[in-house]
């Protein structure tokens, strides 16, 4: 069994979480802007760089999976780790679940209910891949290069299934509603999870090294782009092609070295309110969702307010920023008053499942 790493948190991957957070609300919001904004370089620009929230946040759930299972093997905990991911991931796809039913009428059309948003995406990829990183938890050398392979063969062919049909289109198709199909989506969590057995088996160091060559690899691709598009039949490029897929991770694992970077060379810089604000939507990023989808589209109660439902398509740029602001900070404010009522939950939750007399391994 290969020696793990030190067992400290990497906080990198929380800020990672927090930022993306923060432009997914942004991203959510532009549903408050007046329709003449949308064709305006700008706003497509934003609409680029919103399209990194995904692919970070898959990423980062990968890389936490990997880096908690092989931890895990490596402490003795292994069958105790696997029930509380489980747990986890459960939590994802209730909420996810949630938030369709807030959407759409679930109850009478229950076709819905499999209707892949990102959360949904997260939650199965992360439920198909855990046997896979359980069982290959304590080799995490192995782990890591499987884990990579996987990663590539689902970017590899996801081109392949633009055009399925039948109930497989609800997992791999967007036109059948899946928002986040798992292809090509899921391979951020492969992509994720080698990045975390390498963390796990290597330390930030090693991390570091994996991620740079990670980038490397992703910057080629995304710099053979106009060959990888010819060799598939017509897709659509900025969704499934693996050159586009390369170029997202490419510039996600570049925000992720920046962080690195805070955290290990300059850890007093991020003692200050900026780095605290981004963690506390690192650390609770799935209630963050589910606050500002809620606050953005949901008419509580029947009062009829929303910000969409109040200012959807009325607004103009300086309007856009602060009621976008001002959606930040109510979902800040929600996510705290949460913290303390999911922490003492949580303590009871774990108690119940821990072994009466001794861990299985």
């Amino acid at each position: 069994m290969t020696s793990p790493a030190p067992n400290q948190r990497i906080v990198a991957f929380d800020w990672l979480r927090g930022l993306a957070v923060l432009f997914m609300i942004q991203c959510h919001a532009m549903v408050l802007l007046k329709a003449e904004y949308a064709p305006t370089p700008f706003f497509r620009w934003l609409i680029r760089i919103d399209g990194l929230v995904a692919p970070a946040f898959i990423f980062a759930a990968g890389f936490s999976l990997a880096l908690v299972q092989v931890r895990g093997a490596h402490a003795g905990t292994r069958g105790l780790r696997l029930k509380k991911t489980l747990r986890r991931i459960v939590e994802v796809l209730l909420v996810a679940t949630l938030v369709n039913w807030m959407w759409f009428p679930i109850f009478r059309e229950p076709i819905w209910l499999i209707r892949l948003d990102i959360l949904h995406c997260i939650g199965f990829s992360l439920l198909i891949a855990l046997p896979l990183l359980s069982l290959l938890a304590p080799r995490p050398q192995v782990l890591r290069w499987v884990t990579l392979v996987l990663a590539a063969v689902v970017f590899g062919i996801s081109p392949f299934f633009e055009k399925t049909d039948g109930v497989a289109a609800y997992f791999l198709n967007g036109t059948k509603g899946a928002v986040f199909p798992l292809l090509p989506w899921a391979g951020y969590v492969y992509l994720g999870a080698s990045a975390g057995a390498t963390g796990a088996m290597c330390g930030v160091k090693g991390l570091v090294r994996w991620l740079l060559g990670l980038a490397t690899v992703g910057a080629a691709l995304w710099f053979l782009s106009k060959p990888l598009q010819a060799l598939y039949p017509p897709h659509n490029f900025w969704v499934t092609n693996p050159a586009n897929a390369a170029q997202r991770w490419t510039l996600v694992i570049g925000v992720v070295l920046v962080f690195l970077y805070f955290e290990n060379k300059q850890p007093r810089w991020t003692q200050n309110p900026v780095f605290r604000f981004i963690t506390v939507f690192g650390t609770s990023s799935m209630a963050a969702y589910f606050f500002h989808e809620a606050l953005l589209y949901y008419q509580l109660f029947g009062l009829g307010f929303s910000f969409n439902a109040w200012w959807g398509g009325k607004c103009d740029w300086p309007k856009y920023w602060l009621l976008t602001a001002v959606l930040v900070a109510c979902t800040y404010g929600l996510v705290l008053l949460l913290e303390p009522i999911y922490r003492r939950a949580d303590k009871h939750v774990s108690t119940w499942l821990a072994p009466r007399t001794g861990e299985a391994k």
